[in-house]
């Protein structure tokens, strides 16, 4: 999927499809639409029976779709799965680690109303589930989309195993993350969302948004000790 980005991604998914003949399939979008319309496009593309998540700064690990495929194949009952990640350093090799043994957790409703459980790279769903990404949702889009799912009475489950490495931090000094203020509505807009769709009682919506507002202001915190950090 090239979502308009304006670097050389297109040349070099070129490249990838002609050495990947009939493995690879391009779309181009013809202007910049946001993660969340892109994966919607491409989610509407696919023909084979799970989606899964790669942006430009992540890198899976060899074994990811080759685990997880096999979980969910054995687990028909669940229409979402994530795993774990690790932070690491840039670097031009790609990274490979041991993933050793690893367990199925199983994550209660209000864990994932509380906070992300899940990075998207590490997402892996089933194609015919009826829920998809908020159109037009720039920020938080990916939190919304499990927590419907979750609300909805879909099975949900998360694997120990670290099969992503993501290039950054959660919430940083670059890219989308970058824009805490930003991130903040998108989270308070999500809360709000689940709210008007009936999946938490007004006093529920009021206790999540002062939570997610008390986060807010520790992420502040620790963006200011980095800057002055900086200096």
């Amino acid at each position: 999927m090239e979502d308009c980005s304006g670097d050389d991604t297109l040349a070099a998914l070129q490249v990838l499809a002609e050495r990947y003949v009939d493995w690879i399939k391009i779309i181009v979008l013809p202007a910049n639409q946001g993660a969340a319309n892109a994966r919607n496009v491409g989610w509407a593309a696919a023909t084979q029976p799970y989606i899964a998540f790669l942006d430009a700064d992540d890198a899976w690990h060899a074994q990811k779709i080759e685990i997880q495929t096999a979980y969910m194949n054995a687990h028909t009952e669940v229409v979402l799965c994530g795993h774990q990640h690790k932070v690491i350093e840039r670097s031009t090799v790609l990274p490979d680690w041991q993933i050793g043994t690893w367990i199925i957790q199983h994550i209660p409703k209000w864990s994932w109303l509380l906070s992300n459980k899940f990075v998207t790279p590490s997402v892996m769903v089933r194609r015919d589930v009826k829920h998809r990404f908020v159109a037009n949702r720039r920020y938080m889009e990916d939190h919304i989309l499990w927590m419907e799912m979750v609300c909805s009475g879909q099975q949900v489950t998360k694997l120990s195993a670290e099969l992503v490495a993501i290039y950054k931090k959660s919430f940083g000094v670059s890219g989308l993350s970058a824009n805490l203020w930003a991130m903040e509505q998108g989270e308070l807009g999500n809360y709000q969302r689940l709210y008007e769709k009936n999946y938490i009682n007004l006093a529920q919506y009021f206790a999540l948004s002062g939570y997610s507002l008390l986060k807010f202001v520790r992420r502040l915190v620790i963006y200011w000790g980095w800057l002055r950090w900086k200096k």
